[in-house]
This record gives structure tokens, C-alpha cells and sequence, in this order.
């Protein structure tokens, strides 16, 4: 009846937090609508369709290229992309990681970077049977040159990412956490996945050619 009222349980933090949040709410303060828009629930499963298109459309060019410039080298590089994506999809589910468009984009940048990785190493074998060596001797070189290089350009793109992941929030760390995940498949199946393919030509087929340029024979 006099005005007054008293809560108990609070500390005095908590009081005065309380006091800010009764004094404010009771301001007669005007509202005036400066714009107004309307983001319906379709829109962001619109934009993850969106996202695996262009994620299927860019491995899909990438495959084809391949396959067409580095003849029979390109299908390693092929089965080394498709088992890149598996494991990036397998660790996303294994730890109940929700995909959304950030992390889409992380993984097309997964992409070329892992394509980037395959290139270095044909490269690298081209330069190597052009001075005349055989088959083995040129893959394993090739693969030793390129070695540091892919190393370290994906250590320095993982620390970013892993930076990333840490420090920011929301849209930023889903995409540096795909992007983190996909640098380090990326790098296993460029270094072990396309080496071992190689080496079972080698070893088992008992070629002692490579198929990796149109003019290189």
C-alpha cells in the first residue's frame, strides 16, 4: 500500500540489475519503424540448395579437367577428391556439425586447395620424366619435391582456420571449421592416397609408363 516491495534472494548485483531493467521498462518511450523485412523459412534451405549445386557443379568442371589434362594421372586425382569429401562428410557427422552455407564454401575451398595439392605433385613428375627418368624414380621424386610445398601452404591455411574457428562466431567458424577439416583430408589423400594408387601401378600393374601429359609419352 505505500509503494513499496521487497524481494528477497538477490545479491546486490542482481538488485540493481533488476532496479535498471523496472526503471527502464516503465520510460513511455516512442517507437517509429524505420524499415521493416520479412526473411521467411524457405530462405535458408534455398541458399543450402544453392550451396551443394555449386559445391556438385565445381567438383564436377574440376573432375573433368583433370581427367582431360593429366589423362591417366587426373583419375587419381579424382578418387582422391571424392575420398576427400567422404571424410570431410564423415567427420561433420560424426560430430553432429550442422551444415549451412559458410561451411559449404569452406568445403569448395577445400576443393581446390585439395586440387591445387594433386596439381604440384603432377607437375613436379612431369618436370622429373622429362630429364629422362624411369616411372618409380619419377614419381618419387615428384612426391618428395612437392612435399614442403604443399606442407606449407596447407599448415599456414590450417592455422588461420583453426584461428578462425577460436575466435570468431556464428557463419565465421562454421566455415573455418569445415575449412580446418578439409585442409588436413586434402593433404592425406594428395600425399598417401594418389602416392599409393602410383605405386600399385608400379608395383602390382607393372607399368613403367605414366599416363599424366599429352606430351609426354
Amino acid at each position: 500500500l505505500g509503494g513499496q516491495v521487497r524481494v528477497d534472494g538477490f545479491g546486490i548485483e542482481e538488485a540493481q540489475n533488476l532496479q535498471k531493467v523496472l526503471e527502464t521498462a516503465s520510460l513511455d518511450v516512442p517507437l517509429e519503424i524505420e524499415s521493416q523485412q520479412t526473411v521467411g523459412a524457405s530462405l535458408g534451405a534455398l541458399s543450402i540448395e544453392q550451396g551443394k549445386k555449386a559445391l556438385i557443379i565445381g567438383l564436377a568442371l574440376i573432375m573433368i579437367f583433370m581427367l582431360i589434362y593429366y589423362k591417366g594421372a587426373g583419375v587419381n586425382a579424382v578418387v582422391a577428391q571424392v575420398l576427400n569429401l567422404y571424410m570431410l562428410f564423415s567427420v561433420l557427422s560424426a560430430f553432429n556439425l550442422t551444415l549451412t552455407l559458410p561451411s559449404i564454401a569452406g568445403m569448395v575451398l577445400t576443393i581446390g586447395m585439395a586440387v591445387d595439392a594433386n596439381v604440384v605433385i603432377f607437375e613436379r613428375i612431369k618436370e622429373e620424366l622429362r630429364l629422362g627418368k624411369s616411372r618409380k624414380a619419377a614419381i618419387d621424386a615428384g612426391f618428395d619435391g612437392a612435399l614442403w610445398a604443399i606442407l606449407d601452404s596447407n599448415i599456414t591455411t590450417f592455422i588461420a582456420a583453426m584461428f578462425l574457428s577460436i575466435l570468431g562466431t556464428g557463419s565465421i567458424q562454421g566455415f573455418a571449421v569445415s575449412l580446418a577439416i578439409g585442409v588436413l583430408s586434402s593433404v592425406f589423400t594428395a600425399l598417401f592416397v594418389s602416392r599409393l594408387m602410383f605405386d600399385f601401378g608400379t608395383e602390382v600393374r607393372n607399368k613403367d609408363k605414366v599416363s599424366i601429359s599429352w606430351r609426354i609419352k
